[in-house]
């Protein structure tokens, strides 16, 4: 009896895993050096921050207005309609954020946007290709995207075993399936999410400081 599948010859190929470009923790005080550095638009230069400070997706954070931001709460709320699982997200800020939030008011708290567009800043978002442009620019052209920030926060914050894996990937927007549930433990964690935010900035002062060493020392032992 003949094989059917024989005349496919290769035809059905298998999908290709897709891995978000990141970088490893002994690459982010060179790479944190370089946005500190960069000359580039200063909104930009402010984007990448709160990219890493915050662990939002590139369009959460590009199409942010004003009012969802609320220093005296400490809170950032992305409305559910521009959030993969469709509800309202809660981001605890940083004083670093905080501090880079407040500088980028200074320069567009008066545009609908928090990242205006360069060409039409009072009706449009900053570009979805605005970040990527600033990372070629800086050299990470195929090392590292938009995406990337999150999956080193991700790793970063589960290796440290600081803090509940639940509240890491509640602050990644990682839902529940289960939405009551979902909404309680969104709730429940937090205050835990605010320390994890915090201990991330501080984390990545530390490193941008001149950490490196042991950083590299932790690795090096790892391996």
């Amino acid at each position: 009896m003949s094989d059917p599948s024989r005349d496919l010859g290769g035809a059905l190929k298998s999908r290709a895993v897709k891995h978000q470009a990141r970088l490893s923790e002994v690459e982010l005080p060179a790479y944190l050096a370089k946005v500190e550095s960069y000359a580039g638009a200063p909104v930009t230069t402010l984007g990448l921050r709160l990219l890493l400070l915050t662990a939002l997706r590139t369009q959460e954070l590009r199409f942010a207005k004003w009012p969802e931001i609320d220093i005296a709460s400490r809170l950032w709320r992305v409305p559910g309609e521009r959030m993969k699982s469709r509800r309202e997200h809660l981001v605890p800020l940083s004083d670093q954020a905080i501090d880079a939030i407040e500088a980028l008011r200074r320069l567009t708290g008066k545009r609908p946007y928090a990242f205006p567009n360069e060409h039409h800043p009072g009706s449009k978002p900053m570009s979805e290709n605005a970040i990527l442009y600033a990372l070629y620019r800086m050299g990470y052209h195929g090392r590292l995207t938009g995406h990337g920030f999150r999956s080193m926060f991700s790793t970063i914050a589960h290796e440290s075993n600081l803090f509940d894996s639940q509240a890491i990937e509640l602050q990644l927007a990682h839902s529940d399936k289960d939405k009551i549930r979902s909404i309680y433990n969104a709730a429940q964690y937090l205050r835990e999410r605010a320390r994890l935010m915090q201990w991330w900035a501080d984390h990545l002062d530390e490193l941008r400081n001149g950490s490196a060493q042991r950083v590299v020392s932790i690795a090096s032992a790892r391996g």
